[in-house]
């Protein structure tokens, strides 16, 4: 993949940011302001390796249960790996006791070695929403507060931040309370993917809540997430709403050159063209090798055919290509099916736009018995609540 000035192209939007300082997370300063987003079952240490390799930014390992961590759960310790060379090393927590995600949070603290921790309060998966987690849990403002002190304290100089949607649904928005309780309990920043729960990822996500929590946050920086398929929607969410920052999720997904383009956009080059076939084969094949090293089984590429699914998201290489690799069981199986792809073929621009798994909503949200009756009121939760698998 070309990394040569003079094989640019500009795109439609503008190609250069504004003057931009770096993200200042606690002690991390971070350039570009850029952030990975953590995705459950795709942020593993090989695809942070691997979007590592083409920029630069905080990328943040998959979301992992504080119950699970402390108990010392065999699968939730895998995920919670690192590659030897990674740093800053990033996770995000979840978790719906201030006590379990304390002494989580000492555990990833003083014996993991980690250098950021992210809170997960926006999850609108319904395993999760239905126990009162994830996005249900800013619902109930004190015991969001609790939960998010009782981290800050655990976690000492190590910068907590917190991440959240907008609010369960358009009648019980949260996301501003959800923020200036973050800002008071010692957070280091804020994130804001801007579409309710109710809305999963359907429609757009909505700029002007990111702006108005910019304006209600002072203290610490305020970041954007939704709908970032191309670096020029970075720079033109942060000149639109005053954000400090973006987290990227969806738009990387069999794409992990857009962090490259971020850099480049960022630092005032020119976006490159997207990439041909030959290009993208080459990176198809290191993510596999880097997975099946990392899980030291091939067993593991059934995890990567959605990968595979989405590096060949937009182009024109037929379905009997998309089938074969659907059915990959081996290396030596995956190098088949790539050698017999063209390597000339071009990615259409509109393709780039195209998302890349989660496409549902809008959704009723289920939520435990009488959750929205109070705000302030207690936080009852079953046992159930805490036992949400580590990564999805």
């Amino acid at each position: 993949m070309s990394t040569n000035a003079e094989d640019a192209v500009a795109v439609e939007a503008p190609i250069s940011a504004p003057a931009h300082k770096p993200l200042n997370i606690g002690p991390l300063e971070v350039w570009p302001p850029v952030v990975l987003a953590p995705m459950a079952g795709v942020t593993d240490v090989p695809f942070r390796t691997l979007c590592r390799g083409f920029g630069a930014g905080i990328y943040v390992n998959q979301m992992l249960t504080a119950r699970a961590i402390c108990e010392r759960h065999a699968r939730t310790l895998k995920l919670a790996e690192f590659a030897a060379d990674e740093s800053p090393r990033s996770v995000q927590l979840y978790g719906v006791d201030p006590y379990w995600t304390a002494e989580a949070t000492k555990w990833l603290v003083n014996e993991h070695g980690v250098d950021h921790i992210d809170m997960n309060f926006g999850c609108p998966v319904k395993k999760v929403t239905k126990c009162g987690g994830g996005g249900a849990l800013p619902v109930k403002r004190n015991h969001l507060r609790a939960i998010i002190a009782a981290t800050v304290k655990a976690a000492g100089d190590i910068p907590v931040t917190i991440k959240f949607r907008m609010g369960v649904d358009d009648d019980n928005l949260t996301y501003l309370d959800a923020g200036k309780i973050g800002e008071e309990e010692g957070v280091k920043a804020v994130a804001l993917h801007a579409r309710t729960v109710e809305q999963l990822y359907s429609g757009y996500a909505d700029r002007s809540a990111i702006a108005a929590l910019a304006e209600h946050v002072t203290t610490i920086p305020v970041l954007g997430n939704g709908d970032i398929w191309e670096a020029h929607d970075a720079v033109e969410m942060m000149a639109e709403t005053g954000c400090d920052g973006v987290v990227i999720g969806r738009g990387c997904l069999g794409r992990p050159w857009l962090f490259r383009d971020l850099v480049d956009i960022f630092e005032g080059r020119p976006v490159q063209p997207p990439p041909t076939m030959a290009d993208v084969v080459p990176v198809i094949r290191r993510h596999a090798h880097l997975l099946v090293e990392w899980t030291e089984s091939e067993l593991s590429l059934r995890s990567f055919r959605k990968h595979a699914v989405w590096y060949l998201t937009g182009f024109p290489v037929g379905p009997k290509i998309r089938r074969r690799l659907n059915m990959v069981t081996s290396l030596d199986e995956l190098d088949d099916v790539l050698g017999d792809i063209d390597p000339s073929l071009q990615l259409p621009l509109e393709a780039m736009r195209i998302p890349r798994s989660h496409t549902g909503g809008p959704k009723p949200v289920t939520l435990p018995e009488g959750w929205l009756d109070d705000p302030y009121g207690p936080a009852v939760m079953g046992k159930e609540a805490e036992a949400i698998v580590s990564g999805g």
